[in-house]
């Protein structure tokens, strides 16, 4: 039997210590040997036996095989590309870059190094999305004429915290829209054109925290929205065809169940109650296909063995931030921003 790979993490907040280390530890290929954080304490209490180191160690550490990347956004590209030159295969939280073209210089690189480069859009694996896939797949609706995807809370106060701050990759675009445009380009490719409007509205807001993107695609409009101070949430998704139309109300559970101690396997995994399930306009309730965030690395796994491909190609997560700088372009000039190719 091959021994697991031993795995380096960076960064033990809410992205490592909610997502990765435990879908980690829910794949056998996998062992998570060390974690670069201030937050000595809490890998200790979570993860008894794993290294707490800096980053240049866990980097150097020539006994790691896997590095993942769950830090500020604005280092992404900048650790990925040394944990690359030092020969290890690469997860990156998303976003994969704050530049279009330095996600094409890292794929590049992680070429040239014989390297698995993926990224971490997660939600590709919500069951809701999973079933708009199949709802679009089977042809229920008909020819589409508009989908609505919506991230939407009720946070009226600014917290003090990067994400929230006047950097480069703060705000929520870069966050929630970053899940938001790659489901959309998963299901419909690379829009014709994009139009954005992005506010700060609460009180002291220092980056976007309201976004309202239209993507084209001949007749079809796919509309991506995410507000603040939103007291009652629209629905997740909305879409209408010429046949029938959907709508589901509620965000996939994985991330609520990953908080409260559950994992991949355990009973409900993934599994929302039959109340939160999707709509047919004229066909009645759909019931919804269960989440599946394990499959990242149970994709991951098979690919490092020269079995597949990776769960997220650097290119797809590439298109995401091309997204992401179009939008940001037709805000700050206030018009329609074509994207070719």
């Amino acid at each position: 039997m091959t021994s697991p790979l031993r795995t380096g993490l960076i960064g033990y907040g809410l992205s490592g210590a909610r997502f990765h280390a435990p879908l980690l530890a829910a794949e056998p290929a996998f062992t998570l040997a060390a974690v670069a954080t201030r937050r000595a304490a809490e890998v200790s209490r979570d993860w008894p036996g794993v290294r707490v180191l800096s980053q240049d160690e866990l980097l150097a550490d020539p006994s790691l095989e896997l590095v993942i990347i769950a830090t500020p956004n604005d280092t992404h590209a900048a650790l990925a590309e040394r944990a690359l030159l030092a020969g290890k295969h690469v997860v990156v939280e998303k976003p994969f870059t704050l530049d279009s073209s330095e996600a094409m210089r890292l794929d590049a690189l992680a070429r040239e190094r014989g390297r698995c480069l993926t990224v971490f859009h997660n939600r590709r694996w919500d069951g809701d999305f999973l079933t708009v896939r199949q709802l679009l797949a089977q042809g229920r609706l008909g020819r589409l004429f508009s989908f609505e995807s919506h991230f939407d809370r009720f946070r009226p106060q600014v917290k003090a915290r990067w994400k929230e701050d006047d950097v480069p990759g703060g705000g929520t675009l870069w966050d929630l829209g970053s899940h938001l445009i790659d489901q959309a380009l998963q299901l419909f490719g690379l829009p014709e054109s994009i139009t954005a409007d992005l506010g700060r509205q609460r009180t002291g807001a220092r980056a976007t925290d309201w976004f309202h993107l239209v993507l084209r695609y001949g007749e079809l409009r796919v509309l991506l929205h995410s507000g603040s101070v939103v007291h009652e949430p629209w629905p997740r998704f909305v879409l209408h065809g010429e046949v029938d139309g959907w709508s589901k109300y509620g965000l996939d559970p994985q991330e609520e169940q990953l908080g409260a101690g559950l994992r991949p396997g355990m009973a409900g995994w993934g599994v929302e109650p039959p109340e939160r399930s999707g709509r047919l306009s004229h066909g009645g309730s759909v019931p919804g296909l269960p989440g599946r965030y394990e499959e990242f690395y149970r994709q991951l796994a098979s690919a490092i063995a020269g079995q597949g491909p990776v769960p997220v190609t650097a290119e797809s997560a590439g298109q995401v931030i091309r997204v992401i700088e179009a939008a940001v372009r037709s805000a700050e000039e206030g018009q329609r921003i074509p994207l070719h190719g």
